[in-house]
């Protein structure tokens, strides 16, 4: 009888073994039909679909394109087509733009301009190939010295870099990436990178949790040379002007466009090099203030930059690094002290400088 009780308890032990492990194999079925993307609901299942961010995906090596921002050298071509574009401060008051192409495949870009040395601190954090035409002695200087991967239009053949008849030099050179990426492999370039985006993107939509309403930010570089976006609700993205003018590609016209401003407010000063043509320098390697703007919103910003290739960290004023909305961004590194203005819808708001308390 003992005997029998003891086989039956291990029978009963077996069964409950048994029984547990289906139930425990059934909710790991059901966990992955939960977080697989891109399935339909099946079943009274539940499907999560997970939203991966675009903007900066690929194994393709980024191309970092200096870009003439005078007046006579706009429109530009296909600085929308840009997953990122950098504008910062040059002589005379006036701003040079530097565009980051990622898998394009872009039939004219331009009008190219020459390299001034603290764009290349931007190109190397992005792992860029960086191309220009022609240089500043600091830039020449510090392109050997960083061992940047660069190509100047100025030493390649007019097959590769050529100057257009519908604008007037200097403002009329360009090239296409189809050439950039020729020149590379000839050049024995690395043409693939695995470094990750300098920015923090999200697949998911969201709006910034603050109280500064961002309808049009206006932001002054000198007193020439003024930039603006004014935010367009149906497209959730913001239209840009520069000099009073909205910008529009050189040859569909299409507006230009940004889904996401990033200001960082950067110190810039005389640069000592020689030929007295006002040349600047930027004290950008630190901790620098800024904003984040995004949906019609802003937040403040801090802006941790330790080495000249090392990422650019954007951080909230707690110390967590910012999420960005998937999409294009214009980075606007401007005089330390521009007084930037956001406006809420067309009631002017007040006005904020880059003193974050």
């Amino acid at each position: 009888m003992k005997s029998k009780g003891v086989k039956f308890l291990v029978a009963i032990l077996v069964i409950v073994v048994i029984i547990a492990a289906v139930l425990f194999a059934i909710k790991v079925v059901n966990n992955k039909d939960v977080v697989e993307t891109g399935k339909e609901e099946k079943q009274g299942k539940t499907v999560v679909e997970i939203k991966e961010p675009q903007t900066f995906k690929g194994t393709d090596r980024p191309i970092a394109v200096m870009i003439d921002n005078h007046k006579d050298a706009m429109p530009q071509a296909n600085i929308s087509k840009a997953y990122a574009v950098y504008e910062i401060i040059v002589e005379g008051g006036e701003t040079r733009l530097m565009a980051l192409y990622k898998g394009q495949d872009l039939e004219k870009v331009g009008p190219i301009r020459s390299s001034r040395h603290y764009f290349l601190d931007y190109a190397l954090e992005n792992d860029a190939i960086y191309v220009h035409f022609g240089f500043s002695p600091q830039a020449k200087n510090d392109i050997a010295k960083l061992g940047v991967n660069n190509i100047n239009g100025i030493y390649e053949s007019e097959k590769d870099f050529w100057r257009v008849k519908d604008k007037y030099a200097p403002h009329n050179a360009v090239t296409n990436t189809k050439k950039i990426l020729e020149i590379a492999n000839r050049k024995d370039y690395r043409v693939t990178s695995d470094k990750e985006s300098v920015l923090n993107y999200v697949g998911e939509e969201f709006d910034l949790d603050s109280n500064i309403i961002a309808n049009t930010v206006t932001i002054p570089y000198s007193t020439s040379n003024t930039v603006k976006y004014e935010y367009d609700e149906d497209t959730k993205t913001y239209v840009r002007y520069s000099r009073g003018e909205k910008q529009v590609d050189w040859d569909t016209n299409k507006t230009v466009t940004t889904k996401n401003i990033i200001i960082t407010f950067a110190k810039n000063t005389r640069l000592n090099d020689g030929e007295n043509k006002d040349r600047q320098t930027l004290d950008n390697v630190k901790t620098l203030d800024g904003y984040y703007i995004t949906n019609g919103k802003a937040i403040k910003i801090i802006c941790e930059k330790t080495s000249r290739a090392g990422q650019t960290v954007y951080k909230d004023l707690n110390g967590k690094e910012i999420e960005v909305n998937d999409g294009n961004t214009f980075f606007q590194i401007c005089p330390i002290d521009s007084k930037v203005k956001f406006e809420p819808g067309e009631a002017v708001a007040e006005t904020t400088t880059n003193v974050i308390e």
